[in-house]
């Protein structure tokens, strides 16, 4: 689901409603695995640590193996850092906190989110964020800037865990996260619908637009959203791509290159071949796998860089060893 995207028509669907199936399961796995133990749920509702859970799972046989599997689904998940779960920056709709609110408000009108970061000279400073009601304001009103309307905004490290992360905005009401990179910048946004849905599956709405991360196509051909981490893609086509300093398909797409890619771009791993399909701005939006013609077992290696080459990789080119 789009990370502040929020239904105009029909009833509001807040995050507390959103987060109660997820609330509900480690409710009812916590009680579960600490009656198991012998002990009062409701005695030490406030005490007991993931750890806690964790331990009591793993000494209890009495848990059927499909409640184990799903305690496991969530901790799992709850444990990846934000980095792998955020939305870029590049993805992000950013205000200058200079432009006038009746700018802002024309700008926003077609935009299907409700919460905008806001920011100073660069993306890397924000200063808070404004919803879209803050910017509907009544026409001899508008002459002032977004920034006179911020919210303060939390900021987060990209390190943090996904479940702490979560129990923390929701007791402290917060829908939207700044997440730093280490160097300070701006590395994306996290919010409160994002870290639920990491947890308990995809929530969609009507303004959902569905862009499957993974279709098979006809000869073996996969097309992937250009923003799957190296794990996920590695699940979906059987590629490992290499370590660097990069997270994504088109991170590596980027770093083989070296220059934002266009469409048409190609790069090869071990006869694999990567294709820019499509790009949306100056980000890599759907990425081609074709396989190679022959040696389908051959190893996995490092990308080498073709623009408008051959069908297979240039003779004579070295990929270097991958991970």
């Amino acid at each position: 689901m789009d990370p502040t995207r929020e239904p105009a028509p029909g009833p509001a669907r807040p995050p507390g409603r959103l987060a109660r199936p997820l609330v509900w399961l480690l409710t009812r796995s916590t009680d579960l695995v600490v009656r198991l133990a012998g002990g009062d749920p409701g005695a030490v509702r406030e005490e007991i640590t993931a750890e806690r859970v964790r331990a009591l799972v793993a000494e209890n046989t009495q848990i059927a193996d499909e409640e184990r599997a799903l305690i496991g689904e969530v901790f799992a998940a709850g444990e990846r850092p934000l980095r792998e779960v955020l939305v870029p920056r590049t993805e992000v709709e950013f205000l200058d906190a200079a432009l006038p609110l009746e700018e802002a408000a024309r700008t926003v009108a077609a935009s299907p989110h409700s919460r905008f970061p806001v920011y100073r000279d660069s993306h890397d400073d924000v200063i808070g964020f404004v919803h879209i009601r803050d910017l509907l304001v009544p026409g001899d009103r508008r002459g002032g800037p977004v920034g006179d309307l911020v919210r303060p905004v939390k900021f987060l490290p990209a390190s943090q865990r996904v479940l702490p992360v979560l129990s923390e905005m929701r007791r402290e009401g917060v829908h939207l996260a700044v997440v730093l990179d280490e160097y300070g910048g701006t590395a994306g946004i996290v919010t409160l619908e994002d870290l639920v849905e990491e947890l308990i599956g995809d929530i969609r709405d009507e303004y959902d637009v569905q862009d499957a991360q993974a279709r098979r196509l006809h000869g073996g051909v996969v097309e992937v959203d250009g923003l799957l981490n190296l794990d996920d893609f590695a699940a979906e086509t059987g590629i490992r791509l290499p370590a660097g300093p990069y997270e994504t398909v088109a991170g590596h797409i980027m770093a083989v290159l070296g220059r934002v890619p266009a469409e048409g771009d190609r790069v090869w791993i071990a006869g694999w071949r990567l294709v820019v399909a499509r790009m949306d701005g100056r980000r890599v939006a759907r990425v081609r796998v074709t396989p190679p013609e022959a040696s389908p077992n051959t190893p996995i290696r490092g990308g080498v860089p073709t623009e408008g080459g051959p069908a297979g990789p240039p003779a004579g080119d070295a990929a270097p060893d991958g991970a």
